[in-house]
């Protein structure tokens, strides 16, 4: 079993990522917010992993195991904040919404070093109020625990257009349809449809970012048709998958570590 990293401070910067770059599992003493200013990134635990375009970041609560993946180019800013500092209350990992104010005061805070002056102090306390006022946002996929339903989602995750029933996806793996939806709701705290649904926009997010047309993305991802895909994503994301919002300024400088 491969060993933890234990970093006690969650550090704020910027950094970069190549794509299908990846940051092995680690955790910090203290919480850690995870935006993507360019590209989209993944974040996987024990319990599921969540994944967040330019609208979206990821709380990561102190202590918590983590590991993240870079889909695209990544442009990747870290705000770390005290274990005593929890503005929104949150014990899990949670995909909060990042509308351009925040996203502005992300980008500045992590593109600046720390340096104790009272400006600083001030773009700080407006970026927690920032993050009190944000949404959460239900992109989770969690990770199923039972082994007859972890068999079911191991086969839609190797192929997320697979488009049989829950009782056809049953015979498969021997158990009724009955019990698989007790399974999803127990288990995972969602229905099958829905969490297929995440599933294959968590896909899409990763073929979108690797620049695949929007027609061939809903195609692999189990749509019926490209406008389907296009309706599901705009209500999901308030955006189509064409018009993802401009990437973060570029940077002058590259700010890389050897983890987050």
């Amino acid at each position: 079993m491969p060993q933890i990293r234990h970093e006690p401070v969650a550090p704020t910067r910027t950094q970069w990522l190549d794509s299908g770059a990846t940051i092995d599992a680690h955790r910090h003493d203290e919480h850690q917010i995870v935006y993507a200013g360019r590209g989209v990134l993944a974040v996987a635990t024990d319990a599921g992993s969540w994944i967040a375009p330019a609208t979206r970041a990821i709380w990561v609560p102190a202590g918590t195991v983590h590991a993240h993946q870079a889909h695209g180019a990544l442009e990747l800013h870290l705000v770390g904040l005290p274990a005593t500092e929890n503005p929104l209350g949150l014990d899990a990992p949670t995909v909060l919404a990042v509308g351009p104010l925040l996203r502005e005061l992300i980008v500045a805070h992590t593109r600046t070093p720390e340096d104790g002056s009272p400006e600083r102090a001030r773009l700080r306390a407006v970026l927690i109020d920032q993050l009190r006022a944000s949404p959460q946002q239900p992109l989770r996929l969690p990770t199923p625990v039972s082994p007859v339903l972890r068999a079911l989602c191991d086969i839609l995750c190797a192929d997320p257009a697979d488009g049989r029933t829950l009782t056809e996806l049953g015979r498969e793996v021997g158990a009724s349809d009955r019990t698989l939806s007790r399974l999803f709701r127990r288990d995972l705290g969602m229905t099958f449809p829905q969490w297929r649904t995440q599933l294959r926009l968590h896909h899409a997010l990763v073929l979108l970012a690797e620049r695949t047309p929007v027609t061939i993305v809903a195609h692999r991802c189990g749509w019926s048709s490209a406008s389907a895909f296009i309706d599901v994503f705009r209500r999901t994301f308030g955006h189509t998958p064409g018009s993802t919002p401009e990437p973060a300024r570029p940077y002058a400088g590259r700010a890389d570590g050897p983890g987050s």
